[in-house]
């Protein structure tokens, strides 16, 4: 098969580029508001208005768009990794074996996690990647028409479980995560292990479409060099987004009750119009921080360092996100699950991602990478370093 691994060489495998970083740190503020209202039993409790807002943000803004953010970006980390794999002289077989040991560790990683926390997506990533590491060197078009035929059953399977959601809610039965949580920290830990070999395997088809986009666009260093592709950014910034947020505008007046409709059809139609533009918006907002990027350029300031240092530990903060949620409104911790609405809940959100913001940057200070990405790494390399020094044993 002819591969694409080296179709843009990148220009230097040692220097970090602040484009990729930064969207990992923004996109954490995403996830966070994204996750942390689902926590509380009753999302309208405290300021009407104000929750009214903090639900209309949510949808149209961070739901099923935040999470295709999160996956462009794991994609475009894995065609980084091919590339600098590649530029070291690497060969195929070798970073084969590498992708499969980081997808084997990231499952592991993200079944421990899913113990902690049922919105686990890192797990989702080891499995989908241990599935589909030939594509990682696929041609260009292989690429575009994986993602193309996946993207409709990604689709449909997240507007199904929004329509779940939306029925059982206009039934007076809403699902809420706040209800099925455990009373005892023990029980928490089982119903989590109980279904994860259910939930993880069925959301891998969520991830291919975002992911393989991710890896074309690191081939050609699109967030790498963002000022060499300014025309590229501005029209996926204004395209997507704006059809991102006229295809989700729909929903979110569902989600405030601004607009209703009794019609099974409109319904599903405009829940799968929200979740297909999207991926649309993740993508576009990874693009719109090209754009910032670029303008930044070679002399980002304080803040702009300290949201990179962010998001160089993306993955840490990450379950660090899940560890304050926990923490918070969980039965066998301080149980605030009753005592917050979502208005609340984005403030608890911005504050959380403010506090990563300034652990991140201590840590950059004091020259520690990130917990978790230093287990990963570790365990990824470990047995490449092993074989190596068999093989310099053997010939010596």
């Amino acid at each position: 098969m002819t591969t694409s691994l080296s179709a843009a060489a990148p220009t230097s495998v040692s220097a970090r580029s602040l484009t990729p970083d930064l969207a990992r740190g923004f996109m954490l503020l995403a996830i966070a508001l994204a996750h942390a209202p689902v926590f509380v039993s009753d999302p309208a409790h405290g300021p009407a208005a104000l929750n009214t807002a903090a639900q209309f943000v949510k949808s149209l803004l961070t739901d099923n768009q935040a999470r295709a953010m999160f996956v462009f970006l794991f994609g475009y980390g894995l065609g980084q990794l091919a590339q600098r794999q590649h530029a070291r002289g690497s060969d195929w077989i070798s970073l084969r074996k590498l992708l499969r040991r980081r997808s084997l560790w990231l499952t592991v990683i993200g079944f421990a996690h899913a113990a902690f926390m049922p919105m686990d997506i890192i797990g989702v990533y080891g499995l989908t990647l241990l599935a589909l590491t030939p594509l990682v060197r696929a041609r260009d078009s292989t690429l575009w028409w994986t993602s193309a035929l996946t993207l409709l059953p990604a689709t449909l399977l997240i507007s199904w479980q929004g329509m779940v959601a939306r029925e059982a809610a206009a039934s007076g039965r809403p699902f809420m995560l706040a209800d099925t949580m455990a009373e005892t920290f023990g029980a928490h830990l089982v119903d989590g292990i109980a279904s994860w070999p259910i939930e993880t395997p069925i959301a891998t088809v969520v991830v291919v479409p975002g992911m393989l986009l991710g890896i074309w666009a690191a081939r050609r260093r699109i967030l790498d060099e963002p000022e060499r592709h300014l025309p590229l950014l501005r029209r996926v910034t204004v395209l997507f987004l704006g059809v991102s947020v006229l295809g989700r505008l729909p929903t979110a007046l569902l989600a405030t009750g601004a607009w209703t409709t009794t019609s099974h059809p409109l319904a599903w139609t405009v829940t799968t119009a929200h979740t297909l533009t999207g991926y649309a918006g993740g993508i576009g907002m990874a693009a719109a921080v090209g754009l910032v990027a670029a303008r930044i350029g070679r002399d980002p300031g304080r803040l702009t360092v300290a949201l990179a240092a962010l998001g160089q530990r993306s993955m840490t903060f990450y379950l660090f996100q899940s560890v304050v949620w926990v923490a918070l409104f969980y039965p066998f911790t301080l149980g605030l699950r009753d005592d917050m609405g979502s208005a609340a809940t984005f403030a608890v959100a911005v504050g959380v991602w403010i506090v990563s913001i300034l652990l991140a940057e201590w840590m950059r200070r004091a020259g520690h990478r990130g917990p978790a990405e230093v287990l990963l790494r570790r365990l990824s390399y470990r047995e490449g370093r092993s074989n190596s020094r068999n093989r310099a044993g053997v010939t010596s």
